[in-house]
């Protein structure tokens, strides 16, 4: 009998062990998530601004952007707990620097929830939304439930108050809006706004930050009735409230291309034209991001390497799209293309066939081994003269073209590299012009922005389209007829030693010739003195403002690589007697042909300029400085710390009578790399300050003054 009381007493404790066990590892099943319907609109309003760019409006994500709201959403959410999901969403945005506090990531969660059509409490209990209790979320159907509020009605009458954009206002565009890529036809990046002027700007600061993916892109934004389209990586276009950085819609082109870098879209009618990596130009509906027409280009599919990288340039019933030809044979080209219809109108090729005007300026070598010739920068356009000026990139194939064959009638001026093309945009003819550098052996583009200018040129009033290459020497020539008119030589190179003061002519420095014997300094770098970031021109001072930088070359037998075809090596130097200093600004007069201010610091500068009516000019530079000009004295008078490289187009609009100041960070391309590299293998030994903060990640900042 003792023993049976033993065995009970031993069966009921273990017996209690295990049901303590169970207790223990078994805990009270926790609550379920809950939030307030004030939570969820709070929410909708932080998504639209720091989601909504990746995620969509909708939350049905991208390519390679997880959609909030589909069947993987609800298999990998449904019953988890809150806390899990809160380490993913504080990862958001993308290299977070926006500075959400776990209330908004709460009020975040809430949006999306009841997006996902899990309904708000009429009260809150206690734990609610907090990420350290225990609390679990529900289950999800899979298919979304929008909530009301997910198309707020101040966005509706902000799109449907988008009123066509005619000729006419292309012409002269309304102050308080960026219609075309540098402002206007002529290419000024100039803006009348004032209420961001010399007295007010040191009062500018952030009014809003979109995130945006990381990627090679260099965008211009563009502004009309106070909504904001631009084209942003990969290969996506948005609409956004200018305001505030709502997103309004968002189109994205599907391609299996990998995305190129781009300069921006185009706005005419009702409708905004668009670029792809793929050889595309789309017509979307300016209001709802819907497909309008599809325009392929035709190419010949054996060469590869054609990238569309300027924003299309609308005139009248044709839009304007140049091609990007990367060491490809044949060459680049611009095409016309039918406004209204998406139908190809004409096509005008940048190196001229054998047999044709300008055919026989290579060297007699055959069209399959002409190269180059791009056009990746957006047009000016003359309505009095009703002419188009493009520039155009140099060959990559330089090697045939070093030493002339001596053959009558041919050249080895290699037509029309380096080249200002004027065209009749209603039929692609060329009409003049003129050659800055021609046999260029060092990939000196003279490929950037055409501005057209009226200046007094000893006593008489002239038309002129200027223009500077990598070489950092402005040409002007009349606009009309491709007469040269003059130079100016920032004093940034050593490849051209004289420039016939008639003709423009430029005479070679036999030093700088391509040779493989010795080490030889050649001066500026093919990363260029000025580049794709567009100068700026006040036409009221007659002042041009210049995104300048400088750096050299070690070239000849010994280098660290090569891009042309000479074999030449090449590696970076520093520009002589630079003290440290890469970047600057300078300002010149070109009334006068005079030199007027510079400003020279360490860090290289790569955005464009902007010049406004209120006295000032603004630049950012590789160490993430923006500033503010004083436009006559080069005075710094505010400066602020983006979180990431600027990147692009400076613009500024007006909204309500807000006047606000944008600028892309994050997203770079080829002039931001090279000056990058460059930058990092030179700061260290000359002492160069480097900005090494966290960055933040593609953005874009847009500033308004403080109320």
């Amino acid at each position: 009998m003792k023993f049976l009381k033993n065995s009970a007493r031993s069966l009921l404790y273990r017996l209690a062990i295990l049901i303590m066990a169970l207790l223990v590892i078994q805990p009270i099943k926790a609550q379920m998530v809950s939030f307030t319907n004030e939570q969820v609109v709070t929410g909708k309003q932080l998504y639209d601004l720091n989601c909504a760019s990746c995620h969509g409006v909708n939350l049905e994500g991208a390519a390679v952007i997880p959609a909030l709201t589909d069947t993987a959403f609800a298999a990998k959410w449904n019953g988890a707990p809150l806390s899990n999901f809160a380490i993913e969403l504080r990862q958001m945005p993308p290299a977070n620097q926006s500075n959400l506090t776990d209330v908004d990531y709460q009020a975040l969660t809430a949006y999306i929830l009841a997006f996902n059509g899990y309904g708000a409490s009429e009260s809150l209990i206690a734990d609610g939304l907090d990420f350290a209790a225990d609390l679990l979320l529900p289950e999800f159907s899979g298919s979304a439930v929008q909530v009301p509020i997910s198309v707020s009605k101040e966005a509706q009458a902000l799109i449907q108050s988008y009123s066509t954009v005619s000729h006419a206002m292309l012409l002269d565009p309304p102050a308080d809006d960026w219609l075309i890529w540098q402002g206007s036809y002529d290419n000024h990046g100039f803006s009348k706004l004032n209420q961001i002027n010399r007295e007010t700007v040191a009062n500018l600061e952030l009014s809003w930050r979109m995130p945006l993916q990381t990627g090679v892109n260099n965008p211009g934004p563009l502004v009309h009735d106070g909504i904001m389209y631009m084209f942003t990586f990969p290969d996506t276009v948005f609409a956004i409230d200018a305001s505030n950085g709502a997103l309004l819609w968002r189109y994205e082109h599907a391609t299996e291309v990998q995305a190129s870098q781009k300069k921006g879209v185009a706005l005419h009618g009702d409708l905004v034209f668009v670029p792809t990596s793929d050889l595309h130009v789309l017509a979307l509906n300016a209001r709802t991001g819907e497909l309008v027409w599809d325009h392929e280009i035709e190419f010949d599919e054996k060469y590869e390497g054609y990238h569309l990288r300027m924003a299309p340039f609308v005139v009248g019933d044709t839009i304007i799209q140049g091609i990007t030809s990367l060491r490809i044979p044949e060459g680049g080209w611009i095409d016309g293309i039918d406004r209204a219809t998406g139908k190809h109108k004409w096509r005008f090729y940048t190196i001229p066939r054998p047999g044709e005007p300008g055919g026989n300026s290579w060297n007699g070598i055959p069209i399959e081994e002409r190269s180059g010739g791009s056009v990746w920068n957006a047009g000016a356009y003359d309505p009095e003269l009703n002419l188009v000026y493009f520039g155009v990139a140099p060959t990559y194939n330089t090697a045939p073209l070093l030493y002339p064959v001596n053959i009558d009638g041919i050249t080895n001026d290699a037509l029309y590299t380096n080249a200002t093309i004027a065209l009749n945009p209603d039929n692609g003819d060329l009409v003049w012009y003129y050659q800055h550098l021609e046999n260029d052996q060092w990939d000196l583009d003279w490929a950037f922005e055409r501005q057209i200018v009226n200046i007094d040129i000893n006593g008489e009033e002239r038309k002129a389209v200027v223009n500077m290459g990598k070489l950092g020497i402005l040409d002007a020539v009349d606009a009309a007829s491709g007469e040269y008119l003059f130079s100016m030589d920032m004093g940034l190179q050593n490849v051209v030693d004289a420039i016939d003061p008639v003709t423009g002519y430029k005479s070679i420095n036999p030093y700088t010739i391509p040779q493989l014997e010795e080490q030889r300094l050649i001066c500026s770098n093919h990363y260029g003195a000025k580049s794709w970031p567009p100068a700026a021109y006040n036409p009221n001072t007659k002042r041009l403002y210049l995104p300048l930088n400088e750096g050299c070359l070690e070239v000849g037998p010994d280098g660290r690589y090569q891009i042309l075809t000479t074999n030449i090596q090449l590696r970076e130097a520093m520009f002589p007697d630079s003290n440290g200093n890469m970047g600057r600004v300078q300002a010149l007069d070109l009334e006068n042909q005079e030199f007027d201010w510079i400003h020279r610091q360490p860090s290289p500068v790569i955005s464009s300029i902007l010049a406004t009516a209120g006295g000032l000019v603004f630049a950012g530079d590789l160490n993430r400085q923006f500033r503010a000009f004083h436009d006559e004295t080069g005075e710094i008078l505010w400066e602020g710390i983006l979180d990431d490289v600027p990147s692009s187009n400076i613009i500024t609009y007006r909204v309500d009578d807000v006047q606000y100041l944008a600028i892309v960070v994050g997203q770079t391309g080829y002039h931001v790399n090279d000056w990058a590299r460059m930058y990092d293998i030179f700061a260290e030994p000359e002492g160069m300050p480097v900005n090494d903060s966290p960055k933040g990640g593609a953005a874009i900042w847009v500033y308004a003054l403080s109320q």
